[in-house]
């Protein structure tokens, strides 16, 4: 019997080794590269984890900070590259997605879909 860690670290390498993986990374490398879309993205991500926490910790969000990430995310959107990673990357979270929902079918069988309760 294979040891279950061993699978994992051979899924690891074959996500590296997938196209959606290196298409991500390729396009990743050409934000980072470009100051003004690497200040631009991570402004981007910054915004989204403050709205984040906030919503884990039950904080309520203002118009006025929903009219920030609202104006930030219209402004990566026109950004070509980045615009491009966030399609990169919304592909790898499919297929990352697709094999979550595989590896976890056993829980699903064992205790039973929760659409069918």
């Amino acid at each position: 019997m294979p040891n279950i860690y061993d699978s994992a670290y051979d899924l690891e390498t074959a996500i590296r080794e997938s196209e959606e993986f290196k298409s991500l990374k390729t396009v990743y490398e050409t934000v980072m590269n470009d100051p003004g879309a690497k200040e631009m993205f991570e402004s981007f991500r910054d915004t989204q984890m403050e709205l984040q926490e906030k919503q884990m910790q039950g904080i309520e969000i203002t118009e006025e900070e929903v009219e920030k990430a609202r104006s930030v995310v219209e402004s990566v959107q026109q950004h070509q590259d980045i615009a491009k990673l966030m399609e990169e990357e919304q592909r790898l979270n499919l297929v990352i997605n697709d094999i979550s929902r595989i590896i976890t079918k056993p829980l699903e069988e064992l205790y039973g879909s929760t659409e069918e309760a």
